[in-house]
């Protein structure tokens, strides 16, 4: 495991270090979300909000069928992008002063917390998406409007 390790990190360092290190300006991104977006969605930056995602499987998705309206729910996509981004989301919602004033406006309107935290995953990697889109670090004063 320390070999393969240190083969991702070169990696990284050898090809995506300039994406890796915007990623990492957002409080929260840590080592394995960067190495885990940039080897398992190389779509990141390139679509947009929706599309990312729907491909991450953290969009709810519609379950209708006629004059049926069901309940929505997150599913499919890539499942290891989706469990890494649980748990660094966890610590952007410590940590983040973005993602920790999201996740307290949904809970105060009563949101339940795991619907909250999907929220709070889907905010987290739209904000990501940008960052790489626009070749951009993170910066709290953008995100509210200067």
């Amino acid at each position: 495991l320390d070999t393969m390790d240190g083969e991702l990190e070169r990696a990284l360092k050898t090809h995506y270090a300039p994406t890796a290190e915007l990623l990492r300006s957002a409080k929260g991104v840590g080592p394995i979300l960067a190495a885990t977006l940039l080897s398992a969605l190389p779509e990141l930056g390139r679509l947009p909000r929706r599309r990312i995602s729907a491909l991450v499987g953290v969009a709810p998705l519609a379950y209708d069928s006629g004059t049926y309206r069901g309940k929505r729910a997150c599913w499919g996509g890539r499942t290891e992008v989706r469990h890494t981004l649980y748990m660094a989301t966890l610590a952007a919602i410590r940590y983040n002063p973005a993602i920790h004033q999201f996740h307290e406006r949904l809970v105060q309107r009563g949101k339940l917390p795991k619907v909250a935290i999907v929220a709070c995953m889907r905010k987290f990697l739209t904000i990501l998406n940008a960052m790489v889109r626009d070749n951009k670090p993170f910066d709290l004063a953008l995100l509210h409007g200067g």
